[in-house]
């Protein structure tokens, strides 16, 4: 990630510091809208593009590599924090590497898959923007990028529907979780804006409901290189 502002800074320090009891909530699954929907709709996401190769940015401790191998999609986990890799290379079932969104724009991973996602791994304001900006160089030809991210109008709250930096979290989850991260909230205008910024064309929205409450538990954004 950009370490250029203070919130950036705070999102690293909370991931390094949280990494265990995160690898734990995650492999025990315990939270719910993962389990019920969201874990399976990325899933169905990246299927229906049919990638041989998939890179997972922020993969933390590479739960989506692991699902995709056992589809015989070749995949790359990386993620800026050294504790959730090693986990992941413990049970191995792909590549893992250890690395920042700032070195993946410098170039760092030297090279090109079929599709680039990130899973609820976009929570920076400058980091997020120079990563968007370098991804197409990390695709094939047709190559596809997915993000999963939180639905802007579930997670806009009683606060006005405006772009902005929004205080951190951990409420629902167990108390071994401390100083939550601070997340840049954007709208679904602004969400498009930044992909076509970042030359790509928004080929659909999709919008996974949860089963008791038939509201959306995230929204999933696939896009391509522009032509």
């Amino acid at each position: 990630m950009s370490l250029n502002s203070p919130s950036e800074k705070k999102i690293v320090r909370s991931w390094f510091k949280n990494a265990s009891p995160w690898v734990s909530t995650v492999r025990n699954e315990q939270i719910e809208s993962r389990k019920l929907v969201t874990n399976q709709a990325i899933i169905a996401a990246i299927t229906s593009r049919f990638p041989q190769s998939v890179l997972d940015i922020g993969c933390g401790e590479g739960w989506l590599i692991r699902e995709l191998a056992t589809r015989n999609i070749q995949g790359i986990g990386v993620d800026v924090v050294p504790n959730l890799i090693e986990q992941a290379q413990k049970i191995r079932g792909g590549d893992f590497r250890i690395a920042s969104y700032d070195e993946i724009a410098a170039g760092q991973l030297k090279i090109t898959v079929d599709a680039a996602v990130c899973n609820f791994s976009l929570f920076g304001q400058e980091s997020v923007e120079t990563l968007l900006g370098a991804i197409p160089s990390l695709l094939n030809p047709q190559g596809t990028f997915i993000i999963q991210t939180l639905h802007p109008l579930m997670a806009c709250g009683d606060v006005p529907y405006e772009e902005g930096w929004r205080e951190g979290s951990w409420v629902g989850f167990s108390s071994d979780f401390s100083d939550p991260p601070p997340w840049y909230f954007r709208t679904l205008e602004s969400w498009v804006r930044l992909l076509t910024e970042s030359g790509f064309s928004l080929l659909e929205i999709r919008e996974p409901l949860h089963p008791h409450t038939r509201k959306p538990t995230s929204i999933i954004l696939i896009a391509r290189v522009q032509d």
